[in-house]
């Protein structure tokens, strides 16, 4: 407890899922937290269980406009002075609610899904970045997915925005090295959030709820807690060694081959 005490975190799509349990978290260890989302309804349900006594900035943005997050930041410097760490975590899984061959995609799917998971990831780093830089010190810890690292975990657009994620982390990285800002993604595997409900309930509609996560080594899906739990420590002064890394959090789904039929 306690390690971020007197540290002002961003964390981005902080009004549900992993978001929440990250923000959430970040309270409990000290943090002034700034929660931004694009669901204020989500925001307030957020702030409503943060810890007793933590600062909290609250602030309805979309991460792919980049005058909101140029107005995001500029507000939470003149409210808290610093930015320690920023936790980019709002994302989309697509705008239809499918996942088509990607003869059958369509621009628009790609645009939306790439200018809020790829480009808002990038939109946040150059507007925050500057300000760590000039302190000589920051953390930044973005969310990709194992769909960045295979396919099999998401649509088209969605894998191929999330590799972009991952291939951003490791040249922000580098960018930002010399002036001791570290930059790191973390790779969830299925977890059960707002993003991903429509299949838990799929399953338990269809008695398939034995299934879920079954394709990975521990058998089971992912609690938005358990990622919150990495990125925290990627963000804190335990990894103060680590940069450019992305952490595939999935219960060993990653660590094999898993091809249909091929697991129990």
């Amino acid at each position: 407890m306690g390690r971020f005490d007197q540290r002002v975190v961003i964390v981005t799509g902080a009004g549900s899922g992993i978001g929440r349990a990250t923000a959430l978290r970040l309270g409990r260890e000290g943090a002034s937290v700034v929660l931004v989302d694009v669901a204020e309804g989500g925001l307030l349900e957020t702030e409503n269980q943060m810890a007793d006594g933590v600062s909290v900035l609250r602030r309805v943005a979309d991460v792919a406009d980049e005058a909101a997050v140029t107005a995001l930041v500029a507000e939470t410097m003149k409210t808290f002075g610093q930015i320690d760490v920023l936790c980019n975590i709002a994302g989309i899984a697509s705008i239809s609610g499918a996942h088509p061959p990607v003869t059958e995609n369509s621009r628009d799917e790609w645009e939306k899904v790439l200018a809020v998971n790829l480009l808002g990831t990038m939109l946040t780093i150059k507007h925050v970045a500057p300000h760590m830089q000039a302190r000589k010190k920051g953390s930044i810890v973005n969310t990709a997915s194992v769909a960045g690292i295979r396919s099999g975990a998401g649509g088209n657009a969605y894998s191929a925005s999330k590799a972009g994620v991952i291939n951003l982390t490791m040249t922000a990285a580098c960018d930002l090295g010399l002036d001791n800002v570290r930059v790191n993604a973390v790779c969830p595997g299925l977890v059960e959030t707002g993003m991903t409900q429509k299949v838990f309930d799929y399953a338990r509609a269809h008695e398939k709820a034995h299934k879920l996560g079954s394709r990975c080594e521990l058998r089971r899906y992912g609690d938005p807690a358990e990622i919150a739990a990495a990125i925290l420590f990627l963000a804190s002064d335990d990894a103060s060694y680590i940069t450019g890394q992305a952490l595939a959090v999935d219960g060993g789904n990653t660590a094999s081959l898993n091809l249909p039929g091929m697991k129990a």
